[in-house]
């Protein structure tokens, strides 16, 4: 099936691209986040300190959806509002542009266009996740506790933590709901480094290959599946470290917990929950990247056929 795009008239209000990007990015990250909530759940179980079993099993595995999808959203949104401005600001016309050669086929231009590119895009998705991390570290503390069986619901969970400040503060309510934020953004920077200029490099490929100005959203999905896919391999190590951090009974250090894990379960368990991870983040990388890019086409003013 071959997809073609061609321009058609937007709307007034979708003109802006940071209006295209919010909303974009919004769809994306509630599709992605409630169509694989359920192996987010097994995963979460796998590499749970408790175990698979006692963690919940196979029981329950939409326990905890209600933070996902209040928080996926506003999340997504965040992240992909900061990484396309930035690319809008920092990408010259002379580097890694789009342009057209003699024919009127589209390229993206050379070797040092795409070196200057792809730093671009390592500094924007790093500043991205920065930033909706603000919003995903407390959804994701909240969620994971349900997950992990801790609390029958998110909203439970929730009030769990609120509930702490009568006897122990504010600062420490604040401090549970953002529990596991360093390791979470060295968790998150490294993947979006790897995952996000791959990305941006296989659309390169293909449009240097098809001479179109845009890829379509399934040729998106595809090729963010495969970059979701690479970056999700490598950083599992730092997805089980934030995992055991966020679900500990009291709050550990990064050092305190990778050497906890190292002394009672070896370095295998730094790899557990790797396949559900990999399996996850390919078919999560298909569905948000390709519905973003889809959506980013659609409010563009570009049609897929």
């Amino acid at each position: 099936m071959q997809h073609v795009l061609e321009p058609r008239q937007s709307s007034a209000w979708l003109e802006s691209p940071y209006l295209r990007s919010l909303v974009a990015g919004g769809l994306a990250g509630t599709t992605v986040d409630l169509s694989l909530y359920p192996l987010d759940t097994l995963k979460t179980r796998l590499q749970s300190s408790a175990g698979f079993t006692s963690s919940g099993g196979f029981t329950g595995i939409y326990r905890g959806v209600g933070s996902a999808l209040i928080g996926s959203a506003p999340g997504a949104a965040l992240f992909f509002i900061t990484y396309d401005s930035i690319k809008r600001t920092l990408l010259t016309p002379s580097r890694g542009s789009i342009a057209r050669n003699a024919e009127g086929k589209a390229y993206i231009e050379g070797p040092r266009g795409q070196r200057h590119e792809a730093f671009v895009h390592m500094l924007a998705a790093s500043v991205g996740e920065v930033a909706a991390c603000a919003v995903r570290v407390p959804t994701e503390v909240v969620k994971q506790r349900a997950q992990a069986s801790q609390h029958p619901s998110s909203l439970s969970s929730l009030l769990h933590i609120l509930d702490q400040r009568r006897t122990r503060g504010y600062v420490h309510v604040w401090r549970e709901l953002y529990r596991g934020w360093s390791i979470t953004i060295m968790r998150e920077v490294p993947f979006t480094v790897i995952q996000f200029p791959l990305w941006e490099a296989l659309k390169r490929w293909r449009i240097n290959g098809s001479g179109r100005e845009q890829v379509s959203g399934f040729e998106g999905g595809i090729l963010g599946s495969v970059a979701g896919a690479v970056a999700a391999g490598i950083t599992t190590p730092l997805d089980v470290l934030k995992t055991r951090m966020m679900l500990a009974k009291e709050r550990q250090s990064a050092f305190s917990m990778l050497s906890s894990i190292l002394r009672f379960s070896g370095p295998r368990a730094f790899f557990a929950g790797i396949g559900p991870r990999v399996g996850w983040i390919s078919v999560g990388g298909a569905i948000f990247l390709g519905s973003y890019q889809w959506a980013s086409n659609l409010l563009g003013g570009i049609e897929e056929l």
